[in-house]
């Protein structure tokens, strides 16, 4: 393979020749990709959390708002973190921006993915409990539409499914045929489905929970992400409230019946489940657009882009393979790259 290297005088003379990239370098595959997506998503916390906002008191004020509603266990802790980060918002503020800024770029360096990836476990399910008061799942109030079960569960349960192992060991790559789907690969195809069960299943349990089927319930849900967003982001917001103002038993049962589906979807054959989980990416997107208003970023004042980019990427993760071949490649010295 000839080699061609350009500096400021020219093509070097063929001794001069110096290779660009190893000839045996492959690049990322399908389960690096959704981890570099799963970086990025940490690497935006962090900028969110930067923003000048969350350096004053009512940074401590948003994470109170979490505790009611919440059983003792869970609101008392919520509560003493509020008070906590209040008392001493810029040093906390700054270590909590920094942890979340360490983990996606711990994501995005390979030597350090499974140490980050791990890490984010950990901090993700912190953040579930006190900071987002477990996303609401146990006040009776918690909506798909407004973005339960939380965006920290969702980071946990991805870096679970997209672990850099596979299952089996080292030889599973070249040994026993390759798992349905990218989510597979760390867990297996029946924890990775029932994971899925789980989660789409409890949406639609949520979505009919009677705070969620009175009248007004979507309509307040969809105009209450309003404030502060720009006007044409706010206006799709407004008219999908305005759609299911006196709807929300209709609108609640619709919602619930599709997250049925949805979590029934990885279940079907390949043909079918690509069909339900496109369906599933675009009720996340829809979600995300008229109910969390893209997760508020835009309004200074948020801390994470919400629940629908990672249910987009978990989407992709649970993507039926269209082929069957080799799901690793060997690189110098019999490495996998995955």
């Amino acid at each position: 393979m000839s080699e061609i290297a350009v500096t400021q005088r020219g093509t070097r003379a063929p001794g001069e020749y110096r290779a660009l990239a190893p000839a045996d370098w492959a690049g990322p595959d399908t389960r690096r990709r959704l981890q570099l997506a799963l970086g990025a998503a940490w690497l935006l916390d962090a900028i969110l959390q930067y923003q000048p906002v969350m350096f004053t008191r009512a940074f401590g004020q948003m994470l109170a708002a979490a505790a009611p509603g919440n059983p003792a266990v869970v609101g008392q802790p919520v509560m003493w973190d509020a008070r906590l980060v209040g008392q001493h918002p810029m040093v906390l503020n700054a270590a909590f921006a920094t942890v979340q800024l360490l983990l996606g770029l711990g994501i995005a360096w390979r030597p350090t993915v499974r140490l980050a990836l791990g890490a984010s476990v950990i901090w993700a399910l912190s953040v579930w409990w006190l900071g987002e008061g477990l996303g609401g799942v146990l006040t009776g109030t918690a909506s798909p539409v407004s973005g339960a079960p939380g965006p920290a569960v969702l980071y946990a349960l991805l870096a679970v499914l997209l672990w850099p192992r596979d299952r089996g060991g080292a030889a599973a790559p070249t040994e026993g045929p390759p798992a349905p789907f990218e989510a597979a690969r760390a867990v297996g195809a029946p924890a990775a489905r029932a994971l899925w069960l789980l989660l789409w299943s409890s949406l639609a349990y949520f979505a009919l929970l009677p705070a969620n089927r009175a009248p007004q319930a979507l309509h307040d849900t969809l105009s209450g992400v309003t404030g502060g967003e720009p006007a044409w982001l706010a206006s799709i917001s407004q008219h999908g409230a305005e759609f299911l103002a006196h709807r929300g038993l209709a609108g609640s049962v619709v919602l619930a019946a599709l997250l049925a589906v949805i979590a029934l979807g990885v279940y079907l054959p390949p043909p079918a489940a690509r069909t339900v989980l496109a369906l599933a990416a675009v009720v996340a997107a829809v979600i995300w657009v008229a109910g969390q208003a893209l997760g508020g970023i835009l309004t200074g004042s948020s801390t994470d882009p919400g629940t629908g980019p990672l249910l987009i990427v978990l989407v992709l993760a649970f993507w039926p393979a269209r082929t069957h071949g080799a799901r690793a490649i060997r690189g110098p010295a019999g490495r996998t790259v995955t």
